[in-house]
């Protein structure tokens, strides 16, 4: 057997399931092209196990893992995706922005890292007089030994 005719049809199932993930909106249809993206690959590791002929058939059986991975990975997302429509009566992935938590009204848009290198506390830099964080509301941090 040609190892051209199953790599071609491998690389012609890839590319199809990459245009599905970046071009589609539909959470549904994202995971539908991922899952062709993995047949992808699942039929390349066939291919080349059969043209190498290896006598402990490891192509085929890690193909076996990689379709169980797949199966839990769909199982999930399209729970995930069912409960976003429930919600939001839409899967569009576009939308799915929306479900991270915006910042306090009040809060400064600096982490705690820069911060903590911006910090001019005792020790840390010119001012070493008493810590007014107190005053302004913001906890004090504690000074570990």
């Amino acid at each position: 057997m040609h190892l051209a005719y199953p790599a071609v049809l491998a690389v012609l199932l890839f590319c199809t399931g990459l245009y599905g993930v970046l071009a589609r909106r539909n959470a549904i249809l994202v995971l539908m092209s991922v899952e062709l993206m993995l047949n992808a690959v699942n039929l390349n590791l066939v291919a080349f196990d059969v043209w190498l002929r290896d006598t402990l058939h490891a192509g085929q059986a890690l193909t076996l893992f990689t379709i169980a991975i797949a199966a839990a990975e769909i199982g999930i997302g399209l729970a995930i995706v069912l409960l976003v429509y429930r919600n939001r009566g839409t899967s569009d992935v576009d939308r799915l922005r929306d479900l991270a938590d915006p910042p306090p009204s009040g809060q400064d848009p600096m982490d705690d890292s820069m911060a903590a290198a911006t910090d001019n506390g005792p020790g840390n830099g010119s001012d070493n007089g008493p810590d007014h964080s107190a005053d302004q509301g913001i906890p004090a941090r504690r000074q570990t030994a």
